[in-house]
């Protein structure tokens, strides 16, 4: 058997160096539990960054894989294809919005709702092309949506930077309208910003952002590649905050494991015609069966809802850890998705320890780990979660 080590060695001779590791080596899953190569077990707190709502090798999932697999794979939007129009059909029957193209992840999604608002400002608003979003945004990696995230960081090494965003501070109304000009197309905000650390704005900022598109006639696109698909409590991270978008996008969970992305719009403001837009993969047969095996799953059995019943379970058990270590400065968190932060740069020290310990977490920040657990997520594997957290806690 070829042991954690070996492939690390492997990966350190052939893979290039572009993302930061940890040295956990996993071959195997099934639900909230997965196995590295050298056998030993984890409670999976990460779940692929949001991705496995419904845990590891859920059968829904796993048996429309294999049955669209073994009938057609690829085909190409040439061609109609049912899985697609399938997963279309629910998305739109269960949301607000109107239509949705497909794509392969959150960037390309978000890629593809920035055509729309430039598109949008062209025909609506006299040429508009800008786009307002917030600073510690997340939008993706490609040029553009490195360009659209608000974080210096991430775009230092790539410069020059597109033009045509505009970054403000996050749950702050009044910057997006000082912000706005004759130039602005479309707003592009998250409903909580994961990849900040699980920044959760005050409830009426939705709204106001809302009305003041409305009153501005320039469309808010939210960004849900993290919060959709029931993340938040909802099936879809608006729903919690009472307002409707123009535009959203998906990605992530909604492929409950396959790489898929998705932007949908309100048929209002769907200024792409044939032509602007297409991808040879959006909308796969096989990333769409999936993808609709596991969204009729999650509206069938109502799991949003057992997310949000279990939102106040997690937190209590977080909130318990910090009454016993000091150095843990705040709990956050709406529906399963949480973040705990310490008072010093300690999350790489902790993640290490949390390894040892068998729960896998994720760093988004120096001084913050953040919890995304699947939604099927039980009371009794976030009780043996916090307990092994305890334990790594315990060592720092």
């Amino acid at each position: 058997m070829t042991k954690s080590s070996d492939w690390i060695e492997i990966e350190k001779k052939y893979y290039a160096q572009t993302v930061r590791r940890q040295p956990v080596v996993l071959v195997k899953g099934e639900g909230t539990r997965a196995w590295d190569a050298d056998g030993k077990e984890y409670l999976d707190f990460v779940a692929g960054w949001a991705v496995n709502q419904l845990g590891h090798c859920h059968p829904a999932v796993t048996k429309a894989i294999a049955e669209q697999a073994g009938t057609l794979m690829q085909v190409s939007n040439q061609f109609y294809s049912v899985p697609q129009l399938q997963l279309a059909e629910t998305l739109v029957e269960n949301s607000a919005l109107d239509l949705v193209f497909f794509g392969n992840s959150g960037a390309e999604a978000n890629e593809g709702a920035m055509k729309l608002a430039r598109r949008y400002g062209k025909l609506n608003r006299d040429g508009a092309y800008e786009i307002i979003t917030a600073l510690n945004s997340f939008h993706g990696r490609t040029m553009g949506t490195l360009a659209a995230t608000g974080q210096p960081h991430y775009q230092e090494n790539f410069t020059p930077i597109q033009p045509g965003f505009v970054h403000v501070n996050y749950n702050d109304v009044e910057a997006i309208m000082e912000a706005t000009n004759e130039r602005t197309a479309a707003v592009m905000i998250e409903p909580v910003q994961g990849e900040a650390g699980v920044i959760i704005p005050a409830d009426d900022y939705l709204k106001r952002v809302r009305d003041w598109c409305d009153k501005q006639g320039i469309l808010l696109i939210l960004d849900e590649v993290q919060t959709g698909m029931g993340r938040l409590g909802s099936l879809f991270g608006y729903q919690e905050y009472g307002i409707e978008p123009d535009v959203m996008t998906l990605a992530k969970g909604l492929g409950f494991g396959t790489p898929i992305g998705a932007f949908m719009s309100k048929e209002h403001c769907m200024a792409l015609v044939p032509g602007d837009h297409g991808s040879t993969f959006g909308g796969n047969m096989l990333t769409t069966a999936a993808a609709y095996a596991g969204t009729k799953f999650l509206i069938d059995n109502d799991i949003p809802a057992k997310t949000k019943e279990m939102e106040p379970y997690l937190l209590g058990r977080l909130n318990d850890l910090r009454s016993r270590f000091s150095f843990i400065s705040d709990v956050r968190g709406k529906g399963l998705l949480a973040a705990m932060e310490f008072e010093s740069d300690i999350s790489p020290q902790v993640l290490t320890a949390a390894n040892e310990a068998g729960i896998l977490l994720n760093a988004p920040r120096p001084t913050t780990i953040r919890f995304m657990p699947p939604l099927t997520v039980t009371k009794e594997e976030i009780d043996q979660g916090m307990e092994r957290l305890g334990d790594a806690l315990a060592t720092i």
